[in-house]
């Protein structure tokens, strides 16, 4: 009997709402049909003025996460009527919500009573919203048990990535590419580990609409026409985070403009296609030293998320990485743009099915957890 489930994940670049209607049977997992939507001007701005503190954010918070379900909504429709189906074909709706903050382990210790810290995430959402909507069960709340637990919270997709590209007795190694970029790790013994490695698109997207007004610098290409700065890459590289042993996650909380004002105080004489060069080189060297740290034995890196897509920043990984083949997930049967939506389907149906889905080995919680919260329809 075949299973559907959607998936929904609007990441750390901000771009958008990808939307995957994916089919569970026998085999492997299969994404029968993709949408996307973009968000608008303003609810794009909104999200991200809210990843720093501002004035009156829990009301600006409430209507961004409703306005976030709409979208979500209307990507779940396009889903249903491009695949013919109804609402009640689909088992539920996997929708991670947009994270504002990720602050884990960062709070709340105190030895005397024998509390760790815990700290706290939050992805915007309004899963209630979403059901009624949509007609479809939602599970959502997919970190806070794993953080409740002692973890991380986050990566959650190397599970998945285990399932959907893991070779037995072989070591791949699978790197997303999102505003934050996180590797995963499948082991040729069965073993999985995953973090969060590097800024990925967040530094160099900001830049590019800075300078250029272009949400993106689409292929790389003016990072492609500029020179790397060696002292500047130095300086990022010094990223006290980078030097950290996993388990760890982070986001915007870190790398955000201010971080990056900060660094380039010494260098206000560089013009900015010289800036985003380096910050390109900053986002695949960070990328590559994991892989070469954590990843000696793999022989192939697969890479997804919209940085799959930067033709410039997919040969600086494959510069720094010789010995490994880089290539875009695609070419092991899921576009780049799908997988992370697709990881949220799979999260849903092992929430319905009482399973655990985050790994131990990735976050550093106590075990396995069940994740997730339910919404009925």
């Amino acid at each position: 009997m075949t299973e559907r489930y959607i998936g929904l994940m609007s990441g750390t670049s901000l771009d958008g709402v990808d939307g995957v209607l994916v089919e569970f049977s026998e085999s492997k997992p299969r994404v029968a049909l993709h949408r996307s939507a973009p968000f608008a001007t303003h609810l794009r701005a909104e999200l991200l003025a809210l990843n720093t503190p501002g004035g009156n954010e829990l009301h600006r918070a409430a209507l961004a996460a409703n306005a976030l379900a709409r979208v979500y909504a209307q990507v779940v429709a396009d889903l249903l009527a491009g695949a013919g189906i109804e609402a009640a074909d689909v088992q539920a709706i996997g929708a991670h919500g947009q994270t504002v903050r990720h602050r884990p382990q960062e709070f709340g210790a105190d030895a005397q009573q024998g509390l760790a810290a815990a700290g706290y995430t939050l992805q915007l959402n309004n899963p209630a919203l979403l059901a009624e909507l949509t007609g479809v069960d939602v599970v959502a709340d997919f970190r806070s048990r794993d953080l409740a637990a002692g973890g991380q919270g986050a990566p959650l997709v190397p599970a998945f990535h285990r399932e959907v590209f893991g070779q037995a007795g072989e070591t791949v190694a699978v790197l997303n590419i999102g505003g934050i970029a996180n590797l995963s790790v499948l082991g040729a013994d069965a073993s999985v580990l995953g973090f969060d490695c590097g800024p990925g698109n967040a530094l160099m997207d900001y830049w590019c609409q800075r300078h250029t007004s272009r949400p993106f610098d689409a292929g790389g290409a003016w990072a492609a026409g500029g020179t790397v700065n060696a002292p500047l890459l130095q300086v990022l590289l010094g990223e006290p985070y980078l030097a950290k042993a996993p388990p760890k996650s982070t986001g915007r909380d870190l790398f955000n403009p201010d971080w990056l004002t900060a660094r380039l105080r010494p260098f206000n004489a560089l013009a900015p296609q010289e800036i985003q060069a380096t910050l390109t080189e900053f986002s695949a060297s960070a990328c590559a030293a994991s892989v070469a740290s954590y990843a000696k034995s793999s022989k192939s890196l697969i890479v997804c998320g919209g940085g799959a897509l930067n033709t410039h920043l997919m040969q600086r990984l494959q510069a720094g990485l010789p010995q490994v083949a880089v290539m875009s997930s695609e070419a092991r049967g899921l576009p780049p743009l799908q997988v992370e939506a697709a990881a949220f389907a799979w999260l849903a149906r092992k929430t319905l099915r009482r399973e655990a889905g985050n790994l131990a080995s990735v976050t550093g919680a106590r075990g396995e957890r069940v994740l997730g919260a339910i919404y009925p329809a």
